[in-house]
């Protein structure tokens, strides 16, 4: 009503922001906003036009947006995004924006991490230990001993990754909604940039400009290829049905991934092949004076398992050499 009230009149700029940052606020998509009718009365936009804004509404609506808050929030720049007609997820992604499709989650029960003060580590993990204490509940571990019998510590290099993709690889260039890329702080764009990088930057030499990445694998040929070297871990039930999705992080000392937490569909686990990684985890907001905040480093042949949906979470490279993760999902 207020919208449409609005949009009978003339209005400042400060009124628009403030019914634009409401609708956002109150949970509304993207599509829910754009398509009221007083918006489109209000952006001057007929429902026979094409999907995009022309020009003069679509910079009216950015400098909109622009008024509300700085740094631009993330629901604010998925509209921006779908107005124009663009892909949201791809202009997220290659802007090298945290994807929060969560941003009006649920709120937790605080309870769930009241009293969980770090991170367990085991070793011989059972299976009955880890359906009851770890698989379903917000107390992380890692299992130092997670590797058994795998290869990838010896097989999985820069170089290894870059063999096991063929040039038409719809991986290399994100063809496909499973086909996600994770620049973070750098200028690639997809996979095939990361493989084409200079021998200097790849190498770490002084000089070279830092880099971390990620990207899920949706090529079934590599996929084969990868699962020859690892398996699923030996404290996972068969019953724990896994993801056939294989995530994948690497990158340099001195740098990892900021502070988010993930909208998957179960918990994970995520195993350090080669390089140590730390990470911090925090509470979600709502449990900032009753749950913990933790951190933990991961060395080589560890694993670490955690909901990464309720862990806020970061991550940061130690040491002197390249850092390699790969991990997945479970039930």
């Amino acid at each position: 009503m207020a919208a449409a009230a609005a949009a009978a009149r003339k209005l400042s700029r400060g009124e628009v922001a403030e019914l634009v940052a409401l609708a956002l606020r109150s949970g509304l998509s993207e599509r829910d906003i754009a398509g009221l009718a007083s918006v489109q009365k209000l952006l001057g936009r007929c429902r026979t036009r094409r999907r995009g804004l022309g020009p003069t509404a679509a910079a009216l609506v950015l400098l909109l947006l622009l008024l509300l808050c700085t740094p631009l929030p993330q629901p604010a720049l998925r509209l921006w995004f779908w107005l124009r007609g663009l892909s949201a997820d791809r202009q997220m992604c290659v802007l090298g924006l945290p994807d929060l499709h969560n941003t009006f989650r649920r709120p937790l029960d605080c309870r769930v991490c009241h009293n969980i003060t770090g991170v367990d580590r085991k070793s011989n993990l059972s299976h009955e230990e880890f359906l009851r204490a770890y698989a379903y509940s917000m107390q992380p571990v890692v299992v130092e001993d997670g590797q058994r019998n795998w290869s990838a510590r010896e097989a999985f290099s820069f170089e290894f990754f870059t063999r096991i993709y063929d040039n038409d690889s719809r991986a290399l260039d994100n063809s496909g909604s499973e086909c996600q890329f994770f620049p973070y702080d750098t200028e690639f764009l997809n996979l095939g940039d990361v493989f084409s990088m200079e021998a200097g930057r790849v190498g770490m030499h002084s000089n070279a400009k830092p880099w971390y990445i990620g990207w899920s694998n949706c090529d079934s040929s590599a996929a084969s290829v990868l699962r020859q070297h690892y398996k699923r871990p030996y404290f996972i039930p068969a019953i724990s049905e896994s993801s056939k999705m294989d995530w994948i992080f690497m990158g340099v000392p001195g740098h990892g991934a900021h502070m988010h937490i993930d909208d998957v569909d179960n918990p994970s686990w995520q195993a350090q092949i080669r390089g140590i990684k730390h990470w911090k985890l925090e509470p979600p907001a709502e449990c900032y004076y009753e749950c913990s905040s933790l951190e933990a480093i991961v060395y080589p042949g560890q694993i670490i398992v955690l909901d990464t949906n309720k862990w806020f979470h970061e991550t940061h490279i130690l040491g002197e050499d390249l850092s390699i993760t790969i991990g997945s999902e479970y039930d």
